[in-house]
């Protein structure tokens, strides 16, 4: 375990393993209310890239040190401190050149929140305190989102004059909420707060209780997902955010494919006995 740890040393983030196959990526700078730095970005996106790929993980909980804050979002002080607030806007090329420079930026940075949602193992958000702007690009990106009754939310970048360009205003439109509740809040950078966020389904449990009993909960729901066949995991995960994008048509030819090659596993036999003999089954890693 102690050689695993060592595997993802990173400075704004702490990564331990507190149950069988489970990972915790805990955010790690709360005296700036885990606001995130350019570093910040690259290293989450190393992280779940390479979570994704660890026989050792099956299920991540993603939440954030202190009391105070999931996440404030960017860190905005830094960065207006830079000579050159958007990279890419210094003037010296053309415009097209200049945008094509900030393209690439902001495609580098949407990348490091897609690997949350691209990861193999299914990834839980447990947020709390202030959840705001880029909070919601990466628990969007989560699988299933937990809070606590004192988050506050809010899709704050209309308020620092800009479209979200991250992923929220891609993944709220595409997560079932209603339309109407998804450009209230994109529109307005309002403050709404968890029993809003679970009437609309942003959330699917809100605990009135600390954030560590919260924790708890989400550990204790990554230890359920991660004692299931890896195998029958990541295949539901693979299909149902491929049926979110595509046809019903489409998702039931995808699971058929998908199928003919992922049914071909010892799990299902060893899921099955186990289930006869009322026993706990046992799973070989990925």
């Amino acid at each position: 375990m102690a050689q695993q740890q060592s595997d993802y040393n990173f400075k704004y983030f702490n990564v331990t393993f507190p149950r069988e196959y489970v990972a915790q990526v805990e955010i790690n700078r709360p005296e700036k209310l885990n606001a995130f730095l350019e570093e910040m970005w690259h290293n989450m996106g190393q992280i779940f890239n390479r979570i994704s790929h660890d026989p050792n993980v099956r299920c991540v909980v993603l939440t954030s040190a202190g009391d105070r804050a999931f996440t404030a979002g960017l860190d905005v002080q830094a960065v207006s401190q830079r000579e050159n607030i958007v990279p890419g806007a210094e003037g010296g090329e053309d415009a097209a050149r200049s945008a094509n420079l900030i393209r690439r930026h902001i495609f580098s940075f949407q990348s490091c929140i897609t690997a949350i949602e691209k990861c193999e193992s299914p990834v839980i958000a447990v947020l709390h305190g202030i959840a705001y702007g880029l909070a919601l690009d990466i628990s969007l990106a989560c699988d299933i989102r937990i809070c606590t009754s004192n988050t506050r939310f809010s899709v704050k970048e209309v308020d620092i004059g800009l479209a979200a360009d991250i992923g929220t205003l891609t993944r709220l439109p595409k997560s079932g909420l209603p339309s109407s509740f998804t450009k209230d809040v994109a529109l307005s950078a309002r403050e709404f707060f968890p029993p809003e966020a679970l009437r609309v389904g942003l959330v699917s449990d809100v605990f009135d209780t600390t954030k560590q009993e919260a924790l708890g909960k989400a550990l204790e729901k990554a230890a359920l997902i991660a004692s299931k066949s890896p195998v029958a995991v990541l295949g539901t995960k693979e299909v149902l955010n491929y049926s979110r994008d595509h046809s019903v048509e489409d998702g039931l030819n995808y699971v058929a494919v998908w199928n003919a090659a992922y049914l071909q596993t010892r799990d299902v036999n060893d899921a099955l006995l186990a289930g006869l003999k009322k026993k706990k089954p046992t799973f070989a890693k990925l």
